[in-house]
């Protein structure tokens, strides 16, 4: 048996997602919210949840324990997980909301990345940086000259 995920941007109507993968098949179809875009970080997320990664034609492959994931983007760039392995419906759902969570990590680091490489170039200094048990960062920054 394998298991079809329909990873549908937030932005984005399912069932305009759901269209797009009726190909008859015997294969579990559901929809999850996402908010992954970028390739690379979708690929960092992964390596994140202890996948093995590698690329694959139209997408990613990803390998857990027992467990193989197939990415793919239609023309609409709207992901798609195909699972295969010993897997059922819930634990795949388990495993894309992983992967989304350590996504939102990469996001939040590489917003981080950009705003400290930009600040001394608009005239700031990085005063402090502090992390909640949510893991929201805060950062002050200290003007050093007007731009």
């Amino acid at each position: 048996m394998s298991i079809s995920l329909i990873l549908v941007p937030l932005a984005i109507a399912a069932a305009a997602a759901h269209a797009g993968l009726k190909q008859g098949q015997d294969t579990t179809v559901c929809q999850v919210q996402t908010r992954m875009r970028d390739a690379n970080l979708l690929t960092a997320a992964l390596r994140d949840t202890r996948a093995v990664v590698a690329p694959h034609e139209d997408g990613l492959v990803a390998d857990w324990a027992g467990v193989r994931a197939r990415f793919v983007r239609d023309e609409q760039h709207i992901w798609t997980a195909h699972f295969t392995g010993d897997v059922v419906e819930a634990q795949a759902v388990d495993i894309v909301r992983a992967v989304d969570a350590a996504y939102g990590r990469q996001v939040q680091a590489a917003v981080l990345r950009r705003l400290t490489d930009r600040a001394p170039a608009a005239g700031l200094r990085l005063e402090s940086r502090s992390v909640t048990p949510d893991r929201a960062v805060r950062l002050v920054f200290a003007v050093e000259r007007a731009s």
